[in-house]
């Protein structure tokens, strides 16, 4: 089987170079690389160009959604590798793993069960690493995909697993979800072509949305394997605060124009208030510190004070932006004209 490593851009220079690198030494090599650009200024292009990817195509609508759809459009592979320029696939046998559950034809997608860090990487990569997702509150809503040091699960969801275990030691868990499944779709999710014929995602690929879409729609069952992908999600906090800004005002456009169809139902309206009082009384935010501190890597141990300003400094972003909504503001999406993307 094909696999179409599928990377949107947008002035990514900074981190792409190592993305293409830990690809290229895959094992697996039936691959081809398509990179959909939405107007880089930096040298993203010609770095793409330098490690020999197959395809860059171009992405007018400049967000990474969009830029997904336009990568598949162009891509050719049976399989298809969502992989975001600050992702570093962590040893070359990743691919190998993440495909070895397609041979299971019930299995339609499978996804890494962790996030995982390098000893030198930002303080902030290993702090969210730990944490298993980068928006705290999912943890609050209890609707994450990746396994949380806090909790030391990888969804609050009650999400009946099947273990299956192959021949080389491969570890990996059919899911079987009763109402929502997770927000499964981002970082290193990999799923049959096959699907796109069955569900929504033109001109904008929203990743939880399709995957949730794919199995209300009987397209087959995710599998979540026993594996890590990193995610360089931020270098600064600045930059947290940045992408926190485009998250929620991206949320507000697109839940306003109905183009989102990920069945939130009441989680996360209970996960908002739960986050918000939490917030105010401090003690939880200072519990899941310490639970932090506890279980990460010992090298990792200080990035867990990262966890006070990351909630406040969402709190502030996500109340500014509600409240901008509560008072009639117009939804606007955010701009990404001097978007750049930091390693370090």
């Amino acid at each position: 089987m094909k696999v179409s490593f599928v990377i949107p851009t947008l002035n990514s220079a900074q981190t792409l170079g190592d993305c293409l690198a830990s690809i290229r030494a895959q094992t697996f090599t039936d691959c081809e690389i398509v990179v959909a650009d939405g107007g880089s200024t930096d040298d993203t292009v010609r770095i793409a160009r330098r490690f020999g990817v197959e395809t860059v195509c171009p992405n007018p609508l400049k967000t990474g959604e969009a830029g997904k759809a336009a990568g598949i459009n162009a891509a050719h592979g049976e399989l298809v590798a969502l992989v975001d320029s600050d992702n570093i696939l962590p040893d070359p046998e990743w691919l190998a793993r993440m495909l070895a559950p397609f041979e299971d034809p019930a299995v339609f997608a499978t996804e890494p069960l962790r996030y995982s860090a390098r000893p030198n990487d930002p303080s902030l990569t290993r702090y969210f690493a730990a944490l298993g997702m980068n928006d705290p509150v999912c943890l609050f809503a209890g609707n994450y995909d990746r396994v949380s040091a806090v909790t030391g699960k990888w969804t609050g969801l009650k999400i009946p697993l099947e273990a299956r275990t192959e021949a080389d030691g491969t570890r990996w868990y059919i899911l079987h979800p009763r109402n929502t499944l997770p927000t499964i779709g981002a970082n290193g999710f990999i799923f049959r072509r096959s699907i796109l014929g069955k569900v929504s995602w033109e001109p904008y690929f929203f990743d939880i949305d399709v995957a949730a879409e794919a199995v209300a729609k009987g397209c087959g069952a995710v599998a979540k394997v026993d594996t890590s992908i990193i995610h360089l999600y931020c270098a600064h906090f600045g930059d947290f605060v940045r992408k926190q800004n485009r998250r929620i005002r991206d949320f507000l456009y697109f839940a306003a124009a109905k183009q989102r169809t990920y069945p939130w139902r009441d989680c996360k309206t209970r996960g908002a208030v739960l986050f918000a009082l939490s917030a105010v009384t401090l003690l939880p935010l200072v519990v899941q510190t310490a639970l932090l501190a506890a279980r990460s890597p010992k090298g990792s141990r200080l990035a867990a004070l990262w966890h006070l300003p990351v909630c406040y400094a969402t709190l502030c972003v996500y109340g500014f932006g509600v409240l901008g909504k509560l008072i009639g503001l117009k939804p606007r999406l955010a701009d990404r004209r001097s978007w750049q993307a930091r390693a370090n």
